[in-house]
């Protein structure tokens, strides 16, 4: 398994991520995951609809907040057609109250906590915080990888105007 030292920093400080990257052009890898209640989703179930997935470190920090809210109110203005998810390795219980508290109900939230399966596919999964990095994938209809950004610094918001315009080329 690939690791990329640097590849991302927190607050200045270089950070390794573990697993090859995933590069435009490429298959989403059909990676499984826990809904808010506890049941198995994995990524192929979206099959169909343009799929924004946003990886973050943790709900409960500013800027994981700030950015999957305003995910929330893009996906408002986007249509049946466009699916949002947000994956991190919160517990899928704090996901939930994360969700109800924030009033988070277009942007469905998925946990990896388990066995960071999505992180190591991926190559977001920050090794020495067991974290996800903060990346931003667009898939098309067919689960394939259009669109890639990778926050270099975590505790920065990534480029909203970017993956939007990324999303309404494909739903053109």
């Amino acid at each position: 398994m690939q690791e990329r030292k640097g590849a991302v920093t927190l607050r200045g400080n270089p950070l390794t991520l573990v697993g090859d990257e995933i590069r435009e052009g490429a298959p989403a890898p059909d990676v499984t995951l826990l809904d808010n209640d506890l049941k198995p989703v994995k990524l192929s179930d979206f099959r169909g609809k343009v799929l924004i997935v946003s990886s973050v470190p943790s709900l409960d920090t500013p800027v994981c907040d700030m950015e999957t809210r305003r995910f929330n109110t893009e996906a408002a203005g986007l249509g049946g057609d466009v699916q949002v998810l947000t994956v991190s390795m919160d517990l899928p219980f704090a996901q939930k109250r994360w969700c109800g508290a924030a009033g988070v109900d277009k942007v469905k939230t998925l946990s990896d906590h388990r066995e960071a399966a999505f992180g190591r596919a991926f190559g977001v999964l920050i090794q020495e915080l067991r974290l996800l990095a903060r990346s931003i994938f667009v898939a098309d209809r067919e689960g394939i990888v259009r669109y890639v950004q990778h926050v270099k610094e975590v505790s920065q918001e990534p480029d909203y105007g970017a993956v939007i315009a990324a999303v309404k080329k494909l739903l053109a």
